[in-house]
């Protein structure tokens, strides 16, 4: 199970990888770093929702922190409880004007993760207001609680107030 979660992890890092290089090769650039807050709740074997609270931090020295809300819904193997957990993403885009607001909409893509107190995972995922945002992981930190997740993820993201 451990050797499963492990080469499942490694495989989405490396479609990550090739997704952010053939972003990049459409003439899309990273523009900044969305930060979420996923909050706690139980995996339902076979799948979960949990809402998210997010920070976009563009790259520019003049960029101001945008606010997102959004859920994430995993498909797939989802079981045990997961405490709140915080997701780093980086964000690429191939358009050439960018604005913050195109961060919202519906993503899709893969996951895996898996924590015993604490944990690591991966939610490589595409989409945005214009199809042409792809966020890709960082990393995932203070996963809390007992949760093994396989699976298909989708993300929707709507600009804060």
């Amino acid at each position: 199970m451990k050797r499963l979660v492990v080469a499942t992890t490694a495989a989405l890092a490396l479609a990550g990888v090739a997704t952010i290089a053939d972003a990049q090769d459409k003439k899309g650039v990273e523009v900044g770093m969305l930060r979420c807050h996923e909050a706690s709740g139980w995996g339902l074997i076979f799948g979960s929702t949990h809402d998210l609270k997010c920070t976009f931090s563009g790259t520019g020295k003049d960029a101001k922190p945008v606010g997102f809300n959004g859920t994430i819904k995993r498909y797939g193997v989802d079981i045990g409880y997961k405490g709140s957990a915080v997701i780093l993403w980086a964000v690429a885009t191939t358009s050439d004007s960018f604005t913050p607001g195109e961060i919202a909409g519906s993503y899709g893509g893969l996951t895996a993760e898996a924590s015993w107190a604490a944990g690591l995972g991966a939610n490589v995922l595409l989409g945005g207001s214009k199809k042409g945002i792809a966020l890709q992981p960082v990393s995932v930190t203070g996963i809390a609680g007992a949760n093994l997740a396989a699976g298909v993820v989708e993300v929707e993201l709507t600009q804060a107030n």
